[in-house]
């Protein structure tokens, strides 16, 4: 009997040391995965629990029968009740103490489960092959892993980015406002040429405006830290893209339908 294969799947948990945990992550590979003796690109994701609110099986199975995209396999890491702990920035919790745990969770990440995935699946040993992203906090999480550890990655998405993430509390008329971490990782850190950014924001993420200019913080936030990346030496347009949805919100169904333009620019065929 003759049958088609549209996708490999498998759900597992790997034991953490650093986050003393089981943690959870799906695998999507391309059709002939087990045929095929390539090592494939990956897709590493935050809040991987959102995969089928992100109907994720249908825009995987559609990117894997497309022609113009290289195949590469999804992997997505699910997140606990210890979130806002574990997502933020290894190099500093914020000032409410939220992120306390995000350098064992970078920790995990680089020392624990991507050398568990280079020894059990057919995943690229090449670091520009690897592409890192998140959603929201998780975003801010991809992005702080990925810049830190630039020479295991080769581009980072993030949707709706948490880049208000901050040292201390907003102060009004702080014009410069370089409490926000990240601009500081991306500060201390290296230039690295290879390294490729994507950031996705809607005009309805959210209806604050702290310095009243009338664009609403995360856009604001999000271009700011594409100035600093360029101050860095990256390129924009060029090595970093962004995409403003007119009338996006802060929500899955506005990165549901995004997350296939995302994908196109990750694995296209070069």
């Amino acid at each position: 009997m003759h049958f088609q294969t549209d996708f490999i799947s498998l759900k597992g948990s790997f034991h953490s040391k650093n986050l003393e945990r089981k943690v959870a992550f799906r695998l999507m590979a391309p059709p002939n995965y087990k045929d095929s003796e390539k090592h494939y690109p990956v897709l590493l994701m935050n809040d991987g629990q959102d995969f089928s609110a992100l109907q994720l099986e249908q825009t995987l199975v559609s990117s894997y029968k497309s022609k113009a995209l290289a195949p590469f396999i999804y992997i997505g890491v699910e997140c606990n009740k210890d979130r806002i702990q574990e997502y933020g920035t290894a190099s500093s919790a914020d000032f409410k103490g939220r992120g306390s745990k995000a350098a064992d969770y970078s920790r995990f990440i680089m020392e624990e489960f991507i050398p568990f995935l280079k020894g059990e699946f057919k995943v690229s040993h090449h670091g520009p092959d690897w592409v890192f992203c998140g959603l929201s906090l998780g975003g801010l999480s991809a992005l702080d892993i990925a810049y830190t550890h630039a020479s295991h990655f080769g581009k980072i998405g993030v949707f709706s980015g948490s880049f208000w993430w901050r040292k201390k509390a907003y102060v009004k008329k702080d014009l410069l406002d370089r409490s926000r971490i990240i601009l500081d990782v991306v500060k201390k850190g290296h230039f690295t040429p290879h390294l490729k950014f994507w950031f996705q924001c809607g005009t309805e993420d959210e209806t604050a405006d702290r310095n009243h200019n009338g664009v609403i913080d995360a856009i604001d936030d999000t271009l700011d830290l594409i100035k600093e990346l360029e101050l860095k030496g990256y390129s924009y347009p060029g090595d970093i893209t962004y995409v403003e949805i007119e009338g996006g919100k802060h929500d899955l169904p506005t990165w549901a339908a995004i997350f296939p333009e995302f994908i196109s620019w990750a694995f296209h065929k070069k």
